[in-house]
């Protein structure tokens, strides 16, 4: 039988009706198109498909893990980066004029409560001695031993209440000293910052909230070299 040729105008009326949009095949040899034909534009079409699905993948697997947090620059609302500077709070305590009379004043209290202590100790320790003595030697009777021994139960009580107490003085004094301190550099910085102004003013020492800084916001020498001239004058 006899192949009925593809652009027999019949047949191509007839798949236009049933499959619009088609086009006949206008080879010279009847018989259908290939359904894929391999060429340069199937090879690109394909590294770009691939490339596709590779970014698909990413995307989706992306969007499951965390995202590393953005470096966070310190703003003002108007678009202004922010000043910050700080003070080295050890080189405070170190060379501060005002910080040596207040430690030197707190050592002192403490050495003088100290050796009131270490007196009384001395004392009570030599008649625990002398005591002891004259138990082992039989040299006192047994109500008038019981009697001193009571006495100096009560006497080495007294000595360890009056050793908490000397603590707690000490501690005290230290902790107004620092107040002290605190008030005489914020007030000391508000001053000093009106010619600068600075946003932030933070105090950064060895063991602190702040872990790293940079060399270039420390403002300790200017600061300390202020500071001391102002607590001189003061002084006069």
């Amino acid at each position: 039988m006899q192949e009925e040729n593809i652009e027999n105008p019949e047949t191509v009326q007839e798949l236009e009706t049933l499959y619009p949009g088609i086009e006949p095949s206008t080879g010279d040899k009847p018989g259908k198109q290939p359904f894929f034909t391999f060429n340069f534009n199937t090879v690109l079409g394909l590294i770009v498909l691939l490339g596709l699905i590779v970014l698909y993948a990413l995307y989706f697997n992306g969007r499951n893990r965390p995202e590393p947090a953005p470096p966070i620059a310190v703003q003002k609302s108007s678009g202004k980066q922010l000043s910050v500077v700080f003070v080295n709070i050890d080189s405070l305590n170190a060379y501060y004029d005002y910080v040596k009379i207040l430690r030197k004043d707190l050592e002192g209290t403490s050495k003088k409560l100290q050796t009131e202590v270490l007196a009384e100790q001395n004392a009570l320790q030599k008649e625990a001695n002398d005591f002891q003595q004259k138990v082992s030697a039989n040299a006192i009777p047994e109500e008038k031993a019981k009697v001193i021994y009571e006495q100096l139960m009560q006497k080495q009580q007294a000595l360890m209440q009056k050793k908490e107490s000397y603590t707690q003085q000490v501690a005290e004094q230290e902790m107004h000293m620092n107040l002290r301190l605190v008030d005489s550099v914020t007030a000391f910085l508000k001053r000093f910052n009106r010619q600068y102004k600075f946003d932030y003013i933070m105090g950064y020492k060895s063991g602190g909230e702040i872990l790293v800084t940079n060399d270039t916001l420390d403002i300790t020498i200017p600061v300390l070299e202020a500071l001391n001239k102002e607590y001189q004058q003061r002084k006069k």
